[in-house]
C-alpha cells in the first residue's frame, strides 16, 4: 500500500520507519528542508515514560492562578494571543481538572509510554545508532517538605497503573545524582523514576530517516500540506504546495497544525499550540553536571544531560502560534540550571529556542484511524512527542495493517471529540 506520511517530526519519521518495515511504500511530506526542525529540534531531551501527566489534574486552576502572579512563572498566558479559540481551549483543560478525569487521562497516557520505553528497548537493540541516549532515571526533584508529603495521590496514580517509582530522601538523591551534593541546601528528597532515559530528540530523528531511506522511505521536503480532498468518505488527494499528491492511505503527524487540515473536513480537533522554551549548553565541568534527567518541581524545569551538553527545557506560554524568543522566558531555564547545577555548562554560550507542543484538553494524544476509511491521525502528544514517539508510531503501524495492537487503543482515537 502506498503511504502519505505529513509530518516530518519524530513522530512522523517513527511512522514512516514502522510503516515502511511492514512492506509499505512511504513517502513522508514535510515543509521544512530536512526532518526534526521544528518542535522535535531542541525539546527538554526526556524520556518520562513514568515521569508521564496530564496538565489538567486536580488543583491546577488555583495553581495556575498563583503562578501567574510569580515572577519566573512555569505558565504565562500571552494578552496579545488570547483569542476566542485560546479561551475555549483553556476551557475544556479545566474541564478535565476533576479526579476521575485525571485517572482516565493519566492511564491513558501511562499506556502509551510504558509500551513507548518497551519499543525503545528493542529499538535500541536492533539500530544501536548514536542520539546520545542514557538509562538513569529521572528525579522529581523537592525543594521544600510540604510540597513533597502532598504528593500521596500520584503515588497512589504511579502504584495502580504499575508504573515503577521510589520516593528518596536527600542522600539517595546525591547517591543518584552526585552533583547535587554542591548544593544541598536547595532540595529536600525527590520521586525516581529508575526506566526513564534521556536523548537527543533531533540526532535521533536524523538518524532514523537515514535508516528509512535505506529500507525505501521516501521524503518530500520543501513541501507544505495545505488541504485534503474527500470524496465519497475517502481523501483522494492532498493539496501542496508542490501540487496534488495520492495514495492508498494518509496519517497525520502535523502537531500544533493538525487541525488546520482536520477541522475543514469536519473534525473539531482540540489540539492547541503550547510554546516551551528551551537552553542547550555546551558542558564545561561533568563533575557538577547531572547524569540524566532532574526535573525542578517548584519551576516545571527540566535539566538534562546529553554527552557533551546540558539540555534545560520548561516553562510553557499560551501564545497561539507566536514563535518569538522573549527573553523574559529565558530566565526560569538560566536560574535552575544555575542554581542546581552551577559552574556546570558555559551560560554565556547556551542556545535559546522555542518550540509548539501539540496539546490537547486531556493529554492525551490523538492516535487512530477516523470515519474516514484511509485517513488516520497520530499527533498531539504535547509535551510528550519524544517520549511516546516509537510507542504511537508502533500502535498507529498495527492499526493500519488490521493487526490487533499490542495495547489498549480505547480512548486514544479522534472519536472522543466527536460525541
Amino acid at each position: 500500500m502506498k503511504i502519505l506520511v505529513l509530518g516530518g517530526g519524530v513522530t512522523g519519521v517513527s511512522t514512516a520507519w514502522y510503516l515502511a518495515n511492514s512492506g509499505h511504500e512511504v513517502t513522508v511530506v514535510e515543509r521544512c528542508a530536512t526532518v526534526a526542525d521544528e518542535t522535535s529540534f531542541a525539546n527538554a531531551g526526556m524520556l518520562s515514560y513514568g515521569y508521564t501527566n496530564p496538565w489538567a489534574a486536580p488543583g491546577i486552576p488555583f495553581k495556575a492562578l498563583k503562578w501567574m502572579m510569580q515572577d519566573m512563572a512555569p505558565i504565562l498566558v500571552s494578552p496579545s494571543s488570547f483569542n476566542v479559540k485560546t479561551a475555549s481551549w483553556m476551557l475544556r483543560m479545566l474541564g478535565q481538572c476533576g479526579e476521575e478525569a485525571y485517572r482516565i487521562n493519566k492511564r491513558r497516557m501511562l499506556r502509551i509510554s510504558e509500551y513507548s520505553r518497551t519499543c525503545f528497548d528493542e529499538f535500541t537493540q536492533q539500530l544501536p545508532f548514536d542520539f546520545d541516549h542514557r538509562s538513569k532515571g529521572t528525579i522529581e526533584l523537592f525543594r521544600d517538605q510540604e510540597k513533597m508529603d502532598s504528593i500521596g495521590a500520584d503515588l497512589a496514580s504511579l502504584k495502580e497503573c504499575g508504573v515503577p517509582h521510589e520516593v528518596i530522601n536527600h542522600a539517595d538523591c546525591i547517591r543518584y545524582e552526585p552533583a547535587l551534593a554542591n548544593v544541598p541546601e536547595k532540595f529536600v528528597g525527590g520521586l525516581r523514576f529508575a526506566q526513564d532515559g534521556t536523548g537527543d530528540c533531533q540526532k535521533f530523528t536524523t538518524n532514523l530517516a537515514e535508516h528509512g531511506r535505506e529500507i525505501g522511505v521516501q521524503f518530500k521536503f520543501d513541501t507544505d500540506v495545505k488541504a485534503l480532498a474527500v470524496s465519497s468518505g475517502k481523501i483522494t488527494s492532498v493539496h501542496t504546495s508542490e501540487g496534488e499528491l495520492t495514495a492508498d492511505a494518509y496519517v497525520v503527524c502535523l502537531g500544533s497544525y493538525s487541525p488546520m487540515l482536520l477541522n475543514p473536513i469536519g473534525f473539531k480537533l482540540p489540539i492547541y499550540p503550547i510554546k516551551g522554551y528551551s537552553l542547550t549548553l555546551p558542558l564545561l565541568d561533568e563533575t557538577k553536571a547531572p547524569q540524566s534527567t532532574v526535573m525542578d518541581e517548584a519551576f516545571k524545569v527540566a535539566v538534562t544531560r546529553f554527552e557533551d551538553r546540558i539540555r534545560v527545557g520548561g516553562t510553557a506560554e499560551i501564545a497561539d502560534f507566536d514563535l518569538s524568543l522573549k527573553e523574559k522566558r529565558r530566565k526560569p531555564t538560566e536560574f535552575v540550571v544555575g542554581d542546581l547545577f552551577p559552574g556546570a555548562g558555559d551560560i554565556s554560550k547556551a542556545t535559546f529556542w522555542c518550540g509548539l507542543r501539540p496539546m490537547t484538553p486531556d493529554s492525551v494524544p490523538v492516535i487512530g484511524s477516523t470515519p474516514i476509511t484511509n485517513l488516520y491521525t497520530n499527533t498531539g502528544h504535547g509535551t510528550l512527542g519524544w517520549t511516546m514517539s516509537l510507542g504511537s508510531a508502533r500502535l498507529i503501524s498495527d492499526i493500519i495493517n488490521n493487526k490487533a495492537p499490542e495495547i489498549d487503543n480505547e480512548g486514544l482515537s479522534i472519536d472522543r471529540y466527536m460525541k
